[in-house]
Protein backbone atom coordinates (compact mmCIF):
# COMPACT_ATOMS: atom_id res chain seq x y z
CA UNK A 1 0.00 0.00 0.00
CA UNK A 2 0.85 3.52 -0.64
CA UNK A 3 0.25 6.21 2.30
CA UNK A 4 0.89 9.50 2.18
CA UNK A 5 1.76 11.45 4.62
CA UNK A 6 1.10 15.03 4.86
CA UNK A 7 0.87 18.68 7.12
CA UNK A 8 1.33 21.82 7.02
CA UNK A 9 5.16 24.12 7.13
CA UNK A 10 6.35 23.46 10.46
CA UNK A 11 3.98 20.85 11.56
CA UNK A 12 6.57 17.95 12.82
CA UNK A 13 5.97 15.59 9.69
CA UNK A 14 9.68 15.08 9.69
CA UNK A 15 9.38 13.84 13.31
CA UNK A 16 6.58 11.89 13.08
CA UNK A 17 8.20 10.34 9.74
CA UNK A 18 10.79 9.12 11.84
CA UNK A 19 9.01 7.00 14.00
CA UNK A 20 7.23 5.11 11.27
CA UNK A 21 11.31 4.65 9.98
CA UNK A 22 12.04 3.10 13.51
CA UNK A 23 8.89 0.60 12.85
CA UNK A 24 10.86 -0.26 9.76
CA UNK A 25 8.33 1.38 7.29
CA UNK A 26 10.18 2.63 3.95
CA UNK A 27 9.77 6.60 3.62
CA UNK A 28 10.09 7.73 0.45
CA UNK A 29 10.58 12.14 0.61
CA UNK A 30 9.32 14.11 -2.03
CA UNK A 31 10.68 17.32 -1.70
CA UNK A 32 13.98 15.85 -1.54
CA UNK A 33 13.71 14.11 -4.50
CA UNK A 34 12.15 17.36 -6.02
CA UNK A 35 14.84 19.16 -5.37
CA UNK A 36 17.68 16.22 -6.73
CA UNK A 37 15.18 17.07 -9.94
CA UNK A 38 17.19 20.67 -10.28
CA UNK A 39 20.49 18.27 -10.84
CA UNK A 40 18.97 17.34 -13.72
CA UNK A 41 20.03 19.57 -16.80
CA UNK A 42 17.09 18.70 -19.26
CA UNK A 43 15.08 19.72 -15.89
CA UNK A 44 16.60 22.79 -14.56
CA UNK A 45 17.18 24.38 -18.18
CA UNK A 46 12.93 23.98 -18.76
CA UNK A 47 12.66 26.25 -15.28
CA UNK A 48 15.27 28.38 -16.72
CA UNK A 49 13.35 28.94 -20.02
CA UNK A 50 10.37 29.99 -18.06
CA UNK A 51 11.47 32.03 -15.29
CA UNK A 52 14.66 33.45 -16.45
CA UNK A 53 18.35 33.39 -15.63
CA UNK A 54 17.49 35.63 -12.92
CA UNK A 55 17.38 32.03 -10.51
CA UNK A 56 20.73 31.04 -11.31
CA UNK A 57 23.70 31.87 -9.09
CA UNK A 58 26.62 32.76 -11.35
CA UNK A 59 27.91 29.32 -11.18
CA UNK A 60 24.71 28.44 -13.04
CA UNK A 61 23.21 26.28 -10.03
CA UNK A 62 19.72 26.92 -8.83
CA UNK A 63 19.05 29.91 -6.62
CA UNK A 64 16.58 28.37 -4.58
CA UNK A 65 15.81 31.79 -2.74
CA UNK A 66 14.99 33.61 -5.73
CA UNK A 67 13.04 30.81 -7.54
CA UNK A 68 10.87 30.73 -3.81
CA UNK A 69 10.58 34.14 -3.48
CA UNK A 70 8.83 34.18 -7.52
CA UNK A 71 6.27 30.81 -6.31
CA UNK A 72 5.32 31.71 -3.23
CA UNK A 73 4.05 35.01 -4.31
CA UNK A 74 2.96 33.79 -7.62
CA UNK A 75 -0.34 31.09 -7.49
CA UNK A 76 0.14 30.76 -11.32
CA UNK A 77 3.46 30.08 -11.36
CA UNK A 78 3.72 27.72 -8.18
CA UNK A 79 1.45 25.80 -10.57
CA UNK A 80 3.22 25.69 -13.57
CA UNK A 81 6.44 24.58 -11.57
CA UNK A 82 4.14 22.21 -9.76
CA UNK A 83 2.52 20.80 -12.45
CA UNK A 84 6.22 20.35 -14.08
CA UNK A 85 7.91 18.35 -11.19
CA UNK A 86 5.32 16.64 -9.93
CA UNK A 87 4.84 13.84 -12.41
CA UNK A 88 8.39 13.12 -12.46
CA UNK A 89 8.28 12.73 -8.31
CA UNK A 90 5.90 10.16 -8.51
CA UNK A 91 7.88 8.40 -11.90
CA UNK A 92 10.38 8.14 -8.99
CA UNK A 93 7.91 7.17 -5.84
CA UNK A 94 6.58 4.38 -8.45
CA UNK A 95 10.92 3.07 -8.83
CA UNK A 96 11.64 3.66 -5.34
CA UNK A 97 8.39 1.77 -4.01
CA UNK A 98 9.10 -1.34 -6.59
CA UNK A 99 12.55 -1.82 -5.18
CA UNK A 100 11.29 -1.75 -1.44
CA UNK A 101 10.62 -5.68 -1.91
CA UNK A 102 7.95 -7.32 0.61
CA UNK A 103 6.75 -4.41 3.04
CA UNK A 104 3.04 -3.94 4.18
CA UNK A 105 3.29 -0.56 2.85
CA UNK A 106 5.29 2.66 2.49
CA UNK A 107 4.91 6.43 2.78
CA UNK A 108 4.94 9.52 0.58
CA UNK A 109 5.83 12.67 2.45
CA UNK A 110 4.89 15.17 0.70
CA UNK A 111 3.87 19.34 2.43
CA UNK A 112 1.28 19.81 -0.51
CA UNK A 113 -0.15 15.84 -1.21
CA UNK A 114 -3.42 17.44 -1.57
CA UNK A 115 -2.67 20.63 -3.25
CA UNK A 116 -1.19 18.46 -6.28
CA UNK A 117 -4.23 15.85 -6.08
CA UNK A 118 -1.37 13.12 -4.81
CA UNK A 119 -3.40 12.01 -2.32
CA UNK A 120 -5.78 10.35 -5.13
CA UNK A 121 -2.84 8.18 -6.03
CA UNK A 122 -2.57 6.87 -2.37
CA UNK A 123 -4.24 4.40 -0.68
CA UNK A 124 -4.43 5.76 2.81
CA UNK A 125 -3.51 9.43 4.20
CA UNK A 126 -2.08 10.70 7.41
CA UNK A 127 -2.32 14.02 8.63
CA UNK A 128 -0.24 15.49 10.68
CA UNK A 129 -1.79 18.62 12.81
CA UNK A 130 -1.00 21.37 14.75
CA UNK A 131 -2.72 24.57 15.56
CA UNK A 132 -0.83 27.76 13.51
CA UNK A 133 0.21 29.33 16.55
CA UNK A 134 2.46 26.72 17.40
CA UNK A 135 3.76 26.45 14.15
CA UNK A 136 4.56 29.76 13.78
CA UNK A 137 6.19 29.96 17.14
CA UNK A 138 8.61 26.83 15.98
CA UNK A 139 9.27 28.06 12.29
CA UNK A 140 10.57 31.46 13.76
CA UNK A 141 12.85 29.87 15.93
CA UNK A 142 13.75 27.24 13.21
CA UNK A 143 14.37 29.17 9.62
CA UNK A 144 16.05 33.04 9.15
CA UNK A 145 12.60 34.35 7.83
CA UNK A 146 10.28 36.73 9.12
CA UNK A 147 6.49 36.25 10.29
CA UNK A 148 4.83 37.86 6.58
CA UNK A 149 7.17 35.20 4.45
CA UNK A 150 5.82 32.46 6.81
CA UNK A 151 2.32 33.40 6.38
CA UNK A 152 2.62 33.74 2.50
CA UNK A 153 4.16 30.19 2.60
CA UNK A 154 1.36 29.29 4.95
CA UNK A 155 -1.50 30.50 2.48
CA UNK A 156 -0.18 28.51 -0.45
CA UNK A 157 -1.13 25.64 1.17
CA UNK A 158 -4.43 24.28 2.01
CA UNK A 159 -5.86 24.70 5.33
CA UNK A 160 -5.28 22.27 8.27
CA UNK A 161 -8.84 21.77 9.11
CA UNK A 162 -9.58 21.10 5.49
CA UNK A 163 -6.32 18.13 5.68
CA UNK A 164 -7.78 16.54 8.95
CA UNK A 165 -11.02 16.50 7.53
CA UNK A 166 -9.78 14.80 4.57
CA UNK A 167 -7.34 12.40 6.02
CA UNK A 168 -7.81 8.89 7.20
CA UNK A 169 -5.44 9.36 10.20
CA UNK A 170 -4.47 12.35 12.31
CA UNK A 171 -1.78 12.64 14.18
CA UNK A 172 -2.22 15.16 16.80
CA UNK A 173 1.45 16.71 17.38
CA UNK A 174 1.40 19.23 19.88
CA UNK A 175 3.99 18.60 23.29
CA UNK A 176 2.51 15.97 25.86
CA UNK A 177 0.90 14.48 23.40
CA UNK A 178 2.22 10.74 23.00
CA UNK A 179 3.53 10.76 19.22
CA UNK A 180 4.71 7.42 19.15
CA UNK A 181 1.54 6.09 20.34
CA UNK A 182 -0.47 7.31 17.90
CA UNK A 183 1.79 6.37 15.11
CA UNK A 184 1.83 2.87 16.69
CA UNK A 185 -1.77 2.72 16.61
CA UNK A 186 -2.09 3.53 12.72
CA UNK A 187 0.97 1.50 11.95
CA UNK A 188 -1.35 -1.52 13.66
CA UNK A 189 -4.56 -0.31 11.88
CA UNK A 190 -3.11 0.31 8.52
CA UNK A 191 -1.52 -3.44 8.59
CA UNK A 192 -4.39 -4.78 9.36
CA UNK A 193 -6.21 -2.76 6.15
CA UNK A 194 -3.57 -4.72 3.74
CA UNK A 195 -5.08 -5.53 0.48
Amino acid sequence: MSVGLTGGIGCGKTTVLHVFETLGVPCFIADDEAKLLYNDATFLDLVVQHFGNSILHPDGSLNRQVLAAIVFNDEEELGWLNRLAHPLVLQRFEAWKKAQGDVPYVIFESAILYEAGIDRQMDYVVDVYLEKEERMRRLLFRDNTTREQLETRMAAQMGEEEKRRRADFVVHNYEGNPRREQVLRIHQSLISRQH
